[in-house]
């Protein structure tokens, strides 16, 4: 689950990037607009990755053993 969310935030995070850059929404240029449904059920599930992924920087580090 931690592996599926960080893919799912970076990807969120490159396309911020792409609009920061270059004004291209990718999300709403594949799902026909940032309103549509698809669009926006992607937008819920990368923020909601975003959330999970904030649980990373609380967790106990296991070691691997030496």
């Amino acid at each position: 689950m931690d592996r599926l969310a960080l893919v799912l935030v970076i990807a969120g995070a490159l396309n911020w990037l792409m609009i920061g850059l270059f004004r291209i929404d990718l999300v709403a240029a594949i799902f026909n607009g940032p309103d549509a449904l698809l669009s926006r059920a992607v937008y819920t599930i990368v923020g909601l990755a975003g959330i999970w992924s904030m649980t990373l920087l609380f967790r106990e580090r296991k070691r691997a053993p030496q």
